[in-house]
């Protein structure tokens, strides 16, 4: 099992946070999505360690953009 989070830029309301985390989920292996509106903060939950790349272009699905730091 594996958790990581990541920050996401640009979600305003609950129907950015159900985008989001219904396209994350959609990812293999995510057992959970947990999106912290207020601070952007999605904390997923899954078998292995998940492709940086691909959670990427699952945010960017949704219409939103994942923070590098």
């Amino acid at each position: 099992m594996s958790t990581t989070t990541y920050s996401v830029s640009g979600m305003t309301c609950a129907h950015c946070v159900a985008s989001v985390t219904e396209e994350i989920g959609e990812l293999r292996g995510v057992r959970s999505v947990v999106v912290d509106l207020p601070t952007g903060a999605v904390t997923i939950d899954s078998d292995d360690a998940l492709d940086d790349a691909a959670v990427e272009a699952a945010v960017e699905e949704a219409g939103y953009r994942l923070v590098h730091t």
